[in-house]
């Protein structure tokens, strides 16, 4: 039987007890929940699901309707961009031949999200290519007037955006690494790399998205990335690209990665939380 992936991810990262009423919800409606990586200062903390084609939409439902009789949008966030209570909904399609299915999966839990009260809007292939940058830009009080205005409509849910509650982005997609990168470097060192090994960016790494980040906890500095293709640019990639800019200190992994987006890392450079989804599943 196929095994469908969904990797929610949800603004709030510092109350134990509400993410694990959320993570009790997914279970509960028929996930399988992977694992939970809570960010205290991105104060966001990202789901990896699995479950069953059918079986996986309603589990996001019920996991989703628990966050937002819980979160609540309008208080402070921290530095992640967000525009919603579960923020992004990507249905991941480990293969090809999956792609159907997830794809399936992503319209029909994008519909259940909606009848919830919260806009939802597409974005990647189910959404002829718009990102997800595109939508966040300027934030959840941009989103709400854009929505308002008409100059957005959403795919799924009401046309206008409660502040609460905010909107929730769904896709279909290959697996994306996030990662982030710690660097022995002030701020806007950082804020350089990132948009030097963005795409578009100086070193133009395809598919990368890069943000430079300064933690309040301990004044950790990060380049955080997404990384769309770890076969074009695997993870040792990226962190070579980094280098040339600032010392990196350590990674971090969010979430689950393939296997494989770790190959060629060297020895020398810790992995805070590695794991990956092969391990997960017992592959």
């Amino acid at each position: 039987m196929t095994t469908l992936l969904s990797v929610p991810n949800v603004s709030e990262g510092r109350d134990g007890v509400a993410l694990a009423a959320i993570g009790d919800a997914f279970t509960g409606a028929g996930a399988r929940v992977l694992d939970v990586h809570a960010d205290v200062d991105h104060h966001r903390s990202v789901f990896t699901l699995a479950g069953a084609p059918g079986a996986l939409a309603p589990a996001l439902a019920a996991g989703t309707e628990e966050a937002l009789r819980l979160i609540d949008l309008s208080a402070e966030r921290g530095i992640h961009p967000h525009v919603g209570v579960v923020d992004v909904v990507p249905f991941v399609h480990r293969t090809a031949a999956d792609r159907g299915a997830a794809c399936a999966e992503a319209l029909v839990a994008g519909e259940e999200i909606g009848r919830l009260g919260v806009p939802v809007l597409l974005y990647g292939s189910l959404a002829a290519g718009r990102t997800r940058a595109e939508i966040r830009r300027g934030g959840p009080a941009a989103l709400a007037e854009r929505l308002a205005s008409g100059e957005l409509t959403p795919d799924f849910g009401p046309p206008r955006m409660d502040r609460r509650r905010g909107a929730t982005l769904v896709a279909a997609r290959p697996p994306l690494i996030a990662f982030n990168l710690e660097v022995d470097a002030p701020l806007d060192v950082a804020l350089a790399a990132a948009r030097a090994v963005r795409e578009g960016g100086a070193e133009g790494l395809p598919g990368v998205r890069a943000l430079g980040l300064e933690l309040e906890t301990g004044g950790i500095v990060q380049v955080s990335v997404n990384v769309e293709d770890h076969e074009a640019v695997p993870l040792a990639m990226l962190l070579e690209a980094v280098r040339r800019h600032a010392p990196v200190v350590a990674g971090e992994v969010v979430g689950l990665p393939p296997r494989a987006a770790f190959d060629g890392w060297p020895d020398d450079v810790p992995v805070h939380n590695r794991r990956t989804l092969e391990e997960s599943l017992g592959e």
